[in-house]
């Protein structure tokens, strides 16, 4: 690809629609030149939309990705950024850490309920010696 683009181009490499490239650029994330009316995205703005895109993937809010993102502009060591991220990554495990062991436990009240419901209707069609029939 050239080294600017259109954001047609922009939002077609990416698979998502313009609005939401402009979305991105109306919250500070994503700065493209203007030539007149046109936006013009440089690898710059590429990179960014990719660490966006990759950050909603793995659930960070677009506040945390723009501390991640911005970071970088004021430490170009990357070691400021890099300090950072690994402390939102250990947060963001932590947190679907505690989701899943709910998620768990969640799974096991619904099987433990699930079979008390089957008990009592077992029970249900040995009283009326026919089948009773669970709806949906």
């Amino acid at each position: 690809m050239s080294r600017t683009c259109t954001i047609a181009e922009l939002a077609r490499e990416f698979g998502v629609t313009t609005r939401t490239i402009r979305f991105y650029e109306d919250r500070g994330l994503i700065t493209p030149l203007r030539e007149g009316q046109r936006r013009v995205y440089r690898s710059r703005d590429r990179v960014r939309l990719r660490l966006i895109m990759r950050g909603k993937r793995l659930g960070f809010s677009l506040e945390e990705i723009r501390e991640m993102i911005d970071i970088y502009d004021t430490d170009r060591s990357e070691v400021a950024q890099l300090l950072l991220v690994l402390d939102r990554i250990a947060q963001r495990r932590a947190n679907l850490v505690e989701r899943q062991h709910d998620i768990a436990t969640m799974l096991g009240e619904l099987d433990e309920l699930e079979g008390h419901c089957a008990s009592l209707l077992r029970e249900k069609e040995v009283g009326t010696s026919r089948p009773v029939r669970a709806s949906g």
